[in-house]
């Protein structure tokens, strides 16, 4: 299966849920008033507005349905489901970016996020996508949580690449440093920094991803080619907070979003995006390693409406 079947399989939900109920409104506007009008964009709105798409995106993809409605003469539900199509994705497209390409080896990627997010999992996946074995080094800075160094070592094992640790309760920030100078070492490519889950409130140990961030910078001779938040899908509206606040204590350089085929609220994408000009760069719709890919808007928009068979970037 491709990854794009597997994405439309992911995001079932939401295409049942609200992509689900926007067809059925335009559709039955349009069958009974024939056109684009204030009532049928009041319906749309609290349709996308309960997906979690965010009211700034709602109001400018509305706007330029009403304008374009307007202009070209939309009447049929197939006119207009495709013209919301495109808006959407262009919408998303406004800061889409792919992983960042670092000046020298290693480049590194940083990864933050609260308890639960799906960060160790996505370490892991993305070590896979970015070459396995003999390409990148794993990080394990999360030296809190019981087991957590085991648990990534299984990935590593699993996967064939290699696991910085040090003993449960070591300085975080020593590990990160450890891992960059074995990554240069070691001629890899990438090392991939799994960090410990934190609550975007506890203020102590956001302190401490700013430590790691500095650590990383001085070992580096540059910040961190990518600071993500893995922002699990299904905290909605919630995922602009956390956003706002791990970008306080570690400047944000995009997303990763996870666990999208478990909830019905995938419009947080669209959210974050508009209201925070975070792009996306990864999703994940699954627990296998190839579940994890770079984000596309056009690729993600036609999968979200069960449209087309691609497997490549829209053009």
């Amino acid at each position: 299966m491709s990854f794009f079947d597997r994405l439309k399989q992911g995001l079932a939900r939401n295409r049942s849920g609200w992509v689900e109920q926007v067809r059925r409104t335009v559709t039955g506007a349009l069958r009974v008033r024939g056109r684009v009008d204030e009532e049928l964009l009041a319906e749309l709105e609290e349709s996308l507005l309960e997906a979690d798409v965010g009211l700034a995106a709602v109001e400018a993809v509305l706007e330029a349905l009403r304008q374009q409605a307007s202009a070209e003469g939309l009447r049929s539900p197939d006119q207009v489901l495709s013209a919301l199509r495109a808006l959407l994705a262009e919408e998303l497209r406004r800061h889409q970016q792919s992983l960042a390409t670092p000046p020298e080896a290693p480049g590194v990627i940083l990864l933050l996020g609260v308890n639960g997010s799906g960060k160790t999992t996505t370490a892991a996946k993305l070590a896979a996508q970015l070459g396995g074995a003999g390409q990148v080094i794993l990080g394990a800075c999360d030296t809190f949580r019981a087991a957590a160094g085991e648990q990534l070592q299984v990935w590593g094992d699993r996967i064939g690449v290699p696991v910085i640790r040090q003993e449960a309760g070591s300085d975080p920030a020593a590990v990160a440093f450890d891992t960059v100078q074995a990554a240069r070492a070691r001629g890899a490519r990438w090392a991939v920094l799994d960090t410990a889950g934190r609550l975007q409130t506890r203020s102590n140990l956001m302190s401490e991803l700013a430590k790691i961030h500095r650590v990383v910078e001085r070992a580096l001779g540059r910040p961190a080619d990518e600071r993500l938040l893995v922002l699990d899908a299904s905290v909605g509206q919630n995922g602009l907070s956390q956003a706002r606040l791990f970008g306080e204590s570690v400047p944000l350089t995009g997303l990763a979003v996870t666990k999208l085929d478990g909830t019905a609220r995938g419009g947080i994408v669209l959210a974050i995006t508009r209201e925070l000009a975070l792009p996306v760069k990864l999703i994940g719709v699954g627990e296998g390693v190839d579940d994890l890919q770079p984000f596309d808007a056009g690729t993600f928009v036609d999968a979200l409406f069960g449209e087309g068979s691609r497997s490549g970037a829209d053009a």
